[in-house]
């Protein structure tokens, strides 16, 4: 969230706005540019809990209509309608991969992951899979792609699946999905564990 002042905008009349421009899909959200109205008291938590005015949004459909305006640019979050632009933060990433199925092997595999909010991507050269490692611990953080730069952690059951079917592939150890492939690990490193 920036340093502005936290706005008047509320969750409900964001919500309202979206349920009016919504049609079939995603809204266009990269095609409105309203004005930047402020921050809004609204965080995504790394566990991918939404969070308005301190308190879990616990209506998923509403938290899911939330998820379909979200807009980054740089390092900084929004919640975009055709009429207001504001700020929220996020702790991680703004959405967690709750499930991964493989379909296919080798090259021609596709990996298939869900979001929390219900969104399925498959990865490949648009939606590419990435994996930070702490500095101190070596703990991997696995991310991937959903869309317009908007990640996705992928959780601890699914990494250790994905694990499971990785392959070595130019002294790399890793995965195979929609005709890439996706490094976790220099098989050099992965020997010395």
């Amino acid at each position: 969230m920036s340093k502005d002042m936290i706005t008047s905008p509320s969750a409900e009349s964001l919500a309202e706005a979206v349920r009016a421009a919504q049609g079939k899909g995603l809204p266009p959200v990269h095609k409105w540019n309203p004005e930047f109205c402020g921050d809004l008291d609204m965080r995504i938590a790394a566990d991918g809990t939404w969070f308005y005015q301190g308190t879990p949004i616990n209506r998923f459909a509403l938290a899911r209509l939330f998820s379909t305006i979200l807009r980054r640019e740089g390092d900084s979050y929004f919640l975009v309608t055709p009429v207001e632009k504001v700020g929220i933060t996020v702790d991680d990433a703004p959405f967690v991969a709750v499930d991964v199925e493989a379909e296919g092997s080798g090259a021609a595999q596709e990996l298939i992951f869900e979001t929390n909010m219900g969104e399925r991507v498959v990865a490949g050269p648009d939606n590419p899979i990435r994996v930070e490692r702490d500095e101190e611990t070596g703990e991997p953080r696995p991310y991937v792609m959903v869309r317009d730069g908007l990640e996705a952690l992928i959780d601890r059951k699914s990494f250790y699946r994905l694990a499971g079917i990785g392959t070595e592939h130019d002294g790399w150890f890793g995965l195979w999905s929609g005709g890439a492939f996706f490094g976790i690990i220099p098989q050099a490193d992965l020997s010395e564990g």
